[in-house]
């Protein structure tokens, strides 16, 4: 096809014509398909179906004549008519399933197949009518043509058995089996009963497998197809934990010997590894006497004749030195873990100079087969170094771990990097001979290589810290020289690659380093990192993970300067910076902090700060600020905390007032709900302490007035005597019991009001009401709380020392003064009627 090129002036020539309209004509060939794929109207009609029809009816109508797309619509659709309706569907739709099967292609029975499969674990009918009405149906399609869809259907057939009581099994499927695995029968009948023959051993005695089943088992290890020999071989593990250990010496090891001997590898591999599964099954004569020599002939033949069977001796090499460790002898001991390393390096020896003289081209197959030699080893290593014992680790294998942890193939460095804790928590005191290796994977030039090993960081630099030979409280760092240099590294690689789920996992794993290094060296070297990375890096997760080990640097770090220089750039660079993002973020690392310091410290350093962000011209920080207000106010401490309170409860009356974006508004009220639940914290020592505080002061102001009352009272009592005696005494009477009367009352009023407690004595209500509306209506609970605080006289008198412009005006403090006055003046008032009283009683005597 000619590229369709533009040009500033079209050519029409005679030959680029042509080749305009033979580009036209392909790009009319690419349409042609997407037109044959539209359905017509006869095709549209025959897959239209009467809206009016029931479930059921539908899909019996479907299955009975629509075409296959639509029957296998329904056959999916199975378990939702069960769950329905499952009388009407045994009964009508599933005779439909049970015919169209007969003639239904390979993705109707997959369909099918698991389908029956959902019906049975979702238990819609019981395990009777499933049997009744689902079995046949499966054992039907056991052996059909299609090696998927049978596999499929045995599948299905295997979970059934788990449930099927063993009356139903023994006549549905055991008794039917016996012809089944005849030699007469097609191969693929003859490997199905291999499956089912091990899944049944485990439902029946001892006794019914060995008249019933083993003679079957014998029957299929001696069939004329490899394959066959091959299913059974596998299956006789499950056979052998159904019969015993006594009926598995006598009967499935003999059979286990000879097909190791098989002509077919297959064989000869799945007769070895049943043999390494079932070693436990074996006392020490068997081990010594039978596996044992099987063993030995198995890896000398590995080399020579029989490569097939590497891989697999490789893999469970860990597995069969540890079984058969009791019976080696020394010379055993050394031969196996010779040919462990010998795997270890298998096609390295070209690459490292060996074998100068045996240069061979290796196939690509060949390749692939040694690497995964080599990675078996790699997975084995903790298993060799139980073997060999971990304090001969540095004499007998640390080559091999040198060499597997520099292999030159990723996968085989990655199972290092896995198992590298495994490592570390056997060598236990001596962990410090691989630290080397550590620093290796961790500079890996694979970032697969640093995920498998940064999932263990924490717990293997513990290990090398506090476990290796030169560990010392005194210097963490002489343990690990060059421990900081790799992590930086790992997490500079991790920044610049596009693998930024490894990164976060990076940074979430290096919170460990404040019980690793100094804090010096976190301060230099990884904190500022943090913060760098919380500014820069677009990706969300990271960020969040960068901004939480921040904080826990910051919660280890014990020198004031850098701690305060941290809280300064924090609050400047993200709660007050210019990006929005960046103030978002200021939000989640205040959720840290919360997290991980305690309420006074944020209540120190971060509440007011993010009490500012309600100002935000961007309405995703508000937003997001309001979501985080229920935390903050959890932080605050009665009456410690009254002044904060007091700035919460006016940032919300503001936002309730101010806010014009409406789904903030939305969230702020639901928020306010939420704090109106809220219960706040009270410093118990703190509250004891002001009530001391306001009762001396009380004390005080009470003895004040009695003192000046006292002096009143004589300053009058003077003044009387040169008053003359021209009062008639009628009147001076009743104006005497009047003004009794009248000092009662006062003195009453007064003593009742001293005996309340001055933080309840003066409850007023916020006089904005005209401005807050909205939140005084909402806002019950929390406005209590918040008229309590504000009643109190020493916050009153603190908060006007410290700030001019006070939210809340308080007119209970002028209401005090006068109610005071007017006690002085009823006082003097008394003590001269009293007088006058007296001098009249006198005169009239």
């Amino acid at each position: 096809m000619h590229p369709i090129i533009i040009f500033s002036k079209m050519d029409f020539s005679q030959s680029n014509l042509f080749g305009y309209i033979e580009d036209l004509q392909e790009l009319t060939i690419i349409e042609r398909p997407v037109r044959r794929s539209l359905k017509t109207p006869e095709e549209i009609e025959r897959l239209t179906v009467d809206e009016e029809l029931s479930d059921i009816e539908r899909a019996v109508y479907l299955l009975s004549s629509g075409q296959d797309v639509q029957g296998t619509s329904v056959v999916a659709n199975l378990p939702v008519l069960m769950r329905q309706n499952p009388a009407d569907t045994l009964r009508r739709v599933l005779p439909k399933i049970r015919e169209v099967l007969h003639v239904a292609g390979v993705e109707m029975q997959l369909t099918a197949a698991v389908s029956f499969l959902t019906v049975l674990q979702e238990e819609s009918v019981s395990i009777h009518t499933y049997s009744h009405s689902f079995l046949h149906i499966i054992l039907q399609n056991l052996e059909h043509r299609d090696a998927g869809v049978s596999n499929a259907w045995l599948e299905t057939l295997l979970a059934v058995i788990e449930a099927l009581p063993k009356e139903t099994i023994r006549h549905e499927i055991l008794n039917p089996l016996v012809s089944k695995a005849q030699l007469s029968q097609t191969l693929q009948s003859r490997l199905v009963s291999c499956k089912i023959m091990g899944k049944l051993a485990n439902k029946f005695e001892a006794h019914i497998i060995k008249r019933e089943i083993l003679p079957l088992v014998k029957s299929l290890c001696q069939d004329v197809e490899y394959e066959v020999r091959t299913c059974m071989c596998r299956q006789l593990e499950h056979i052998a934990q159904g019969i015993g250990t006594e009926l598995t010496k006598t009967v499935v090891l003999p059979e286990l010997i000879e097909l190791a001997r098989d002509e077919g590898s297959s064989v000869r591999l799945a007769a070895f590894e049943t043999l390494v599964n079932l070693l436990d099954m074996f006392d020490a004569d068997d081990r010594s006497q039978t596996v044992l020599p099987l063993v030995k002939s198995f890896c000398e033949k590995s080399f020579k004749a029989d490569e097939s069977i590497l891989v697999s001796l490789s893999f469970h090499l860990g597995k069969l030195c540890n079984g058969l460790y009791g019976i080696f002898t020394p010379e055993q001991h050394l031969r196996f873990l010779e040919f462990y390393k010998k795997l270890s390096t298998l096609g390295l020896q070209q690459e490292n100079g060996h074998n100068d003289n045996q240069l061979q081209l290796q196939t690509l197959e060949q390749e692939k087969k040694y690497i995964s030699v080599r990675k078996n080893c790699a997975y084995n290593f903790p298993a060799m170094i139980v073997f060999v014992d971990p304090k001969n680790f540095h004499l007998e294998l640390y080559s091999i771990f040198f060499c597997l942890c520099h292999d030159p193939e990723v996968p085989v460095r990655y199972t290092m990097a896995i198992s590298f804790y495994e490592v570390a928590k056997l060598l236990n005191s001596g962990v410090y001979a691989i630290h080397k290796e550590l620093v290796t994977l961790l500079q890996d030039e694979s970032l697969e290589v640093l995920d498998a090993l940064v999932g263990h960081l924490p717990e293997i630099l513990e290990l090398m810290t506090n476990g290796g030979e030169n560990s010392g409280s005194e210097s963490k760092l002489l343990s690990i020289p060059d421990l900081i240099p790799a992590l930086t590294t790992a997490e500079q690689r991790a920044a610049t690659s596009l693998k930024w789920r490894t990164h976060e996992k990076l940074l979430q794993k290096y919170a460990c380093l404040p019980h690793i290094i100094s804090s010096d060296q976190i301060y230099y070297r990884f904190l500022h990192r943090m913060l760098t990375i919380i500014l820069t890096n677009n990706v969300l997760p990271v960020q969040k993970a960068a901004a939480r080990t921040l904080c826990v640097y910051l919660r280890y770090n014990r020198k004031q300067e850098q701690r305060h220089e941290v809280i300064q750039k924090l609050i400047e660079q993200l709660g007050q910076g210019k990006s929005y993002w960046n103030r978002l973020r200021f939000l989640d690392t205040c959720e840290f902090i919360m997290e991980l310091f305690s309420k006074s410290f944020f209540c120190k350093y971060f509440f007011l700060p993010v009490l500012e962000l309600t100002h935000d011209p961007v309405a995703n920080v508000r937003m997001k600020l309001c979501y985080l207000l229920p935390k903050v106010k959890s932080t605050l401490k009665i009456p410690t905390d009254k002044h904060l309170l007091q700035q919460l409860e006016l940032c919300i009356r503001k936002l309730l007032c101010q806010e014009k974006d409406k789904d903030v508004l939305t969230i702020v009220k639901r928020t306010v709900l939420e704090l109106d639940r809220m219960e706040i914290s009270v410093d118990a020592e703190q509250l004891e302490k002001e009530k001391q505080q306001n009762e001396g002061r009380s004390a005080n102001v009470n003895d004040k007035m009695f003192e000046k009352k006292r002096r009143d009272s004589k300053t009058s009592s003077v003044l009387t005597k040169s008053i003359t005696l021209s009062v008639p005494g009628s009147s001076s009477g009743t104006s005497a019991g009047k003004e009794d009367k009248k000092s009662k009352l006062v003195r009453s009023q007064s003593f009742s009001t001293q005996a309340l407690h001055p933080k309840y004595s003066n409850i007023d209500k916020c006089p904005n009401k005209s401005s807050a509306t909205g939140y005084t209506s909402s806002v019950s609970g929390m406005g209590k709380s918040c008229l309590l605080s504000f009643s109190d006289d020493s916050f009153r008198s603190h908060s006007t020392g410290n700030s001019g412009n006070s939210a809340f005006p308080s007119s209970s403090s002028s209401r005090n003064l006068f109610n005071s006055a007017d006690q002085k003046n009823n006082g003097n008032k008394e003590s001269q009627s009293r007088k006058m009283s007296i001098k009249n009683r006198k005169s009239n005597s």
